[in-house]
């Protein structure tokens, strides 16, 4: 079970059956999750997009949704899973704010690059992950247009699990469960030189 913080359902419950088997970020650490995003980054929910990477039964993408969000795409391996969140998504009436979908995070992410960026991506990957899994996850998202220049890849793991990156800019623990923020890679050389060259242009034309 897990609770909706704010929003719309703000304090509703949702109950997964009890065969599914499930880690949902707890209430506590969600809540601290969403008050740095609302805090540091100040985005407009309703005029953002969302990717939800390993999204179990939903916790983080209707959380999104009761804030406003009207663009969430959660990605899920467990069919059944994936399928809750729709249901639920559904009897929300939130259906056309989330769309989840069933499928490898991996493969996903090979085979939608460059098709779409998103303010937000959130990724809760199992915790027994190993850390060389993790890297290659901050490589397909940060290296494949996933995230929009002033955007942020949010990435949960468990605390022991020390994660080493030059775009992580800050993590925040909360008891087991950490929360490393990523920046976007900067724009590679040959565009800025571009940029710098098409302004030169433009003030000799002037």
């Amino acid at each position: 079970m897990y609770r909706i913080i704010s929003g719309q359902w703000k304090a509703k419950r949702i109950s997964a059956p009890k065969s599914f088997d499930v880690r949902p970020t707890t209430d506590f650490a969600k809540e601290a999750l969403f008050s740095i995003i609302e805090n540091r980054y100040r985005f407009d929910y309703t005029s953002i997009s969302v990717l939800d990477l390993f999204a179990g039964i939903g916790s983080i993408s209707l959380e999104f949704a009761s804030r406003g969000c009207k663009d969430v795409t959660s990605i899920e391996m467990n069919a059944r899973h994936a399928g809750f969140i729709n249901a639920t998504a559904t009897e929300l009436e939130m259906n056309t704010q989330v769309n989840a979908q069933r499928g490898d995070v991996f493969e996903y992410l090979k085979k939608n690059r460059n098709r779409k960026t998103y303010e937000i991506i959130v990724a809760d990957p199992p915790f027994e992950m190993e850390v060389a899994k993790y890297e290659e996850l901050i490589s397909f998202v940060l290296k494949n247009n996933y995230l929009k220049e002033n955007g942020v890849f949010i990435l949960e793991h468990q605390s022991r699990t020390k994660l080493q990156h030059p775009n992580i800019i800050d993590t925040r623990k909360y008891g087991n469960v950490s929360f490393s923020f990523l920046k976007p890679n900067e724009p590679e050389v040959e565009e800025t030189v571009e940029a710098v060259e098409e302004a030169e242009d433009e003030k000799i034309i002037d």
